[in-house]
C-alpha cells in the first residue's frame, strides 16, 4: 500500500465497527483497562525489537535503551503512551488497526450479546485490547516508524472510532510508536498523575522495561520509572502476590478475566529454565482451529524470542498460556533450530507433566473450578488420549463423564469414582457413545444394564469414538462399549447358548435380512433389549456412526460396513412382525423397525417421507399397516 503525505481516508472492516460499539458499552464500568492494554502492546513492541536486533543491531539506531513513556498533558486533554520498539510501517498500521486478521471473526462477534460482563470476557478472549482506547477517548492518534526505516517513512493513523480512519505519511525522527488519546470530558480523571501512577503499579509493575511517567510535554526529557521493571517470573514465588500473578496473566494473554490456576517453577541442574503457566477460565473463540497461532511466550536469558512457541507443549494443551525462559538455548534460536534441539523435547515433556499435575491439583482442591475447566477445555484435553501415550493414564484420570448415575447431563463422574462404586466382581468399565447427551441417555443399549443397576459412562462429544479407540483400560480395568459386539457377558447382559434360536426365530431373522439386504450385516435376537423393539450394533473392530461422520467431515471415505440389527422378540411390534404373513406388510414393517433403530442412533434417513408414510398408515390402519408402501 502506498501512503502519501496527504491523509487518505479508509473505512474500518465491518467487524471492527461492531466491535468498537461493543467495547465502549462492555468496558465502560472498568475503563482503566485501556492503560494496561496500551502499555502491554508497547512492551510487546519493545520485546520484538530486542529480538530482531540480535541479528540486526543497526535496528537500535542511536537509541539502545528500550522504554515505555506515559505522558499527561492537562492543557491539551491528552494522554500518550510511547514505546521505543519495533514500530509499524504504513502497511502494518492499516493491517493491524483497520482490520481483525483472525479467522472466525464473524462467529466471534455473533457471540457478543450486549451483556457487559459477558461481552468483556469475550473481548478478552479475542485479544483486541487496543480498541479499549475508544472507551475513554473521543479521538485516537497513532504515530509510528518501523525500526530501520528512514525518518520520512513515518505514518500517522487517526480515528474517532465511528467507522473511518485516516492514514498519512509523516516525518518521524524516532523509531517506535506513540498512541495519543484525546480524552472524553468524563475521562479527564486519567490526567491525574497520582491515579496514573497507581494504575501503572497495579497493572504494569511486572513489565520488563522502565515505564516512565511525564507531565513535561517533552517526550525525550528525563523521567522516573514508575514500575519495578523486573520480569515477574524472575522473582521468588514468595515475593509475588496472587494479584500480581493475575495481572501478569492478563498482560501476557491479553485477557480480561482471571485464570483458574497457575504454576510458577524454576528448574536447575542439567537444564535450567523458568516456567510460569496459566490455565484460562474461558476458551478462546478459535480453540478448535488446530492451525491457529498459539503457544507460550519464549524467552532466552530474559530476551524475548517468540510470542507463539508451540514446541514446548503438545497440541492438546494448546489452551495453556504463559512464558518459558530458558538458559540453555541459543539466543539466535529459530523455529527450525527449536524443533531440532534435544533440550526442547526434554522441557516439553517436563512442562506437559507439570500442566497435568496442575490440573489434577485443581480437580482435587477446587472441584467447582475444575467443572468450569472441563466445560471449557475438556474436549480438547481428550485429544491427549490419542496423542500422548506416556501420559494417557494421567489424562484419563482427569476426564469427567456424564453417566447413568449423574444428575441430568452433568459431566461430574471421574473414572476413579466409577471404579470405587462398581461391584468388585465387575471386570469392565461400561461406556456408550451417543449422537447427543439426550440420545445417549435414552439409548436402548442401556436397558438390560439399567435393570441390573450397572453404571454406564455416556459420551457424546464429536471426538469420543476416536479417542476411546486409544483408551483401552484404566487402573487394570478394560473399557467395554455396550453398543458393540454380540450380546454376552462382556456386554453386561447374559446370552442364551449359541445356536439356541428356534425354527420360527430363524425364519423371522432370515425374512428380515432378505428385506433389508445390505443395509444390515446380520439380523439376530437381542438379549440387551427390554423395552425397545430393536437396536443397531457394530462389531468390536468396526467404525461406528460418529467415527464415520468424523472421517466424512475431514474428506475421507469410511469403510463400507453395515451394523447388525437386533430384535427384541418380547416387544409387541416385533411379535406383530413375526405373525405377519402378507409380504408387502412384512417388508414395510421391517423397514419401519430398522429406521426407528437408525433414528435412535441419531442418524438421518435416506427417505424421511417414506418413513412418515409408513408410520401414518400403521397408526391409521393397524390391521393392514403400510400395505400400500413397500418402498
Amino acid at each position: 500500500m502506498t501512503v502519501q503525505n496527504q491523509a487518505t481516508t479508509f473505512s474500518f472492516q465491518a467487524e471492527i465497527k461492531q466491535l468498537l460499539r461493543l467495547m465502549v458499552h462492555s468496558l465502560y464500568s472498568n475503563r482503566e483497562i485501556f492503560l494496561r492494554e496500551l502499555i502491554s502492546n508497547a512492551s510487546d513492541a519493545n520485546d520484538k525489537l530486542r529480538f530482531e536486533a540480535l541479528a540486526t543491531p543497526d535496528l537500535l539506531e542511536d537509541r539502545p535503551e528500550l522504554e515505555i513513556r506515559v505522558m499527561l498533558d492537562s492543557e491539551a486533554g491528552t494522554l500518550s503512551v510511547t514505546d521505543s520498539g519495533i514500530g509499524m510501517s504504513a502497511d502494518d498500521i492499516v493491517a493491524q488497526l483497520g482490520t481483525i486478521a483472525h479467522s472466525g471473526t464473524a462467529q466471534f462477534l455473533d457471540k457478543l450479546t450486549g451483556e457487559a460482563r459477558h461481552d468483556a470476557q469475550l473481548i478478552g478472549q479475542f485479544g483486541v485490547g487496543f480498541y479499549s482506547a475508544f472507551v475513554v477517548a473521543d479521538e485516537v492518534e497513532v504515530e509510528s516508524r518501523r525500526a530501520g526505516f528512514a525518518a520520512g517513512d513515518g505514518v500517522r493513523w487517526v480515528s474517532d472510532g465511528q467507522g473511518e480512519y485516516t492514514v498519512e505519511q509523516i516525518d518521524k525522527p524516532d523509531r517506535g510508536t506513540r498512541v495519543t488519546l484525546k480524552l472524553k470530558d468524563d475521562a479527564r480523571e486519567f490526567l491525574d498523575t497520582l491515579m496514573i501512577r497507581q494504575l501503572i503499579h497495579k497493572y504494569s509493575d511486572h513489565i520488563a522495561f522502565p515505564v516512565r511517567l511525564s507531565e513535561s510535554g517533552d517526550f525525550t526529557a528525563p523521567a522516573e520509572a514508575v514500575n519495578d521493571g523486573k520480569a515477574l517470573w524472575t522473582r521468588p514465588r514468595t515475593e509475588i502476590s496472587d494479584e500480581e500473578y493475575i495481572e501478569f496473566y492478563k498482560h501476557t494473554a491479553h485477557d480480561f478475566t482471571a485464570p483458574l490456576i497457575w504454576s510458577h517453577n524454576r528448574v536447575e541442574g542439567k537444564r535450567e529454565y523458568t516456567s510460569l503457566l496459566y490455565v484460562p477460565s474461558a476458551a478462546p473463540f478459535d480453540l478448535w482451529n488446530r492451525e491457529a497461532p498459539r503457544g507460550v511466550k519464549l524467552y532466552v536469558q530474559r530476551v524475548f524470542i517468540s510470542d507463539e512457541a508451540t514446541q514446548f507443549l503438545p497440541l492438546f494443551l494448546r489452551f495453556i498460556r504463559g512464558i518459558v525462559d530458558a538458559d540453555d538455548l541459543s539466543l539466535n534460536v529459530s523455529r527450525e533450530l527449536l524443533q531440532q534441539d534435544p533440550n526442547v523435547a526434554a522441557i516439553k515433556s517436563a512442562l506437559t507433566k507439570r500442566v497435568l499435575e496442575m490440573l489434577d491439583k485443581l480437580a482435587q482442591e477446587e472441584p467447582e473450578k475444575y467443572v468450569t475447566f472441563w466445560k471449557e477445555f475438556g474436549t480438547v484435553l481428550k485429544e491427549g488420549l490419542a496423542e500422548d501415550t506416556a501420559n494417557r493414564e494421567k489424562i484419563a484420570g482427569l476426564m469427567r463423564f456424564n453417566s447413568t448415575r449423574s444428575d441430568g447431563f452433568a459431566q461430574d463422574r471421574s473414572l476413579r469414582e466409577y471404579l470405587d462404586s462398581a461391584p468388585s466382581e465387575q471386570s469392565e468399565i461400561y461406556f456408550l457413545i451417543g449422537e447427543s447427551p439426550a440420545a445417549a441417555r435414552g439409548s436402548p443399549h442401556l436397558e438390560a444394564l439399567r435393570d441390573r443397576g450397572a453404571e454406564v459412562l455416556l459420551l457424546s462429544d464429536r471426538i469420543d469414538e476416536w479417542v476411546m479407540q486409544y483408551l483401552r483400560e484404566f487402573s487394570g480395568k478394560q473399557f467395554k462399549d455396550v453398543a458393540r459386539g454380540s450380546p454376552g457377558p462382556s456386554s453386561g447382559v447374559e446370552a442364551d447358548a449359541a445356536g439356541s434360536e428356534t425354527k420360527e426365530q430363524r425364519q423371522l431373522l432370515k425374512r428380515v435380512k432378505r428385506v433389508l439386504r445390505d443395509a444390515v450385516d446380520e439380523v439376530r435376537i437381542s438379549n440387551r433389549l427390554k423395552e425397545s423393539p430393536a437396536c443397531l450394533v457394530f462389531n468390536e473392530d468396526e467404525l461406528g456412526f460418529q467415527m464415520r461422520e468424523l472421517l466424512k467431515a475431514s474428506g475421507h471415505e469410511a469403510p463400507t460396513t453395515a451394523p447388525s440389527l437386533e430384535l427384541n422378540e418380547a416387544h409387541a411390534l416385533v411379535a406383530r412382525l413375526a405373525a405377519e404373513k402378507q409380504e408387502p406388510q412384512f417388508e414395510a414393517l421391517s423397514r419401519l423397525i430398522f429406521e426407528q433403530a437408525l433414528l435412535l442412533e441419531g442418524q438421518q434417513l435416506e427417505d424421511p417421507a417414506a418413513f412418515v408414510r409408513r408410520v401414518n398408515e400403521l397408526l391409521t390402519d393397524p390391521d393392514t399397516g403400510a400395505a400400500q408402501d413397500t418402498a
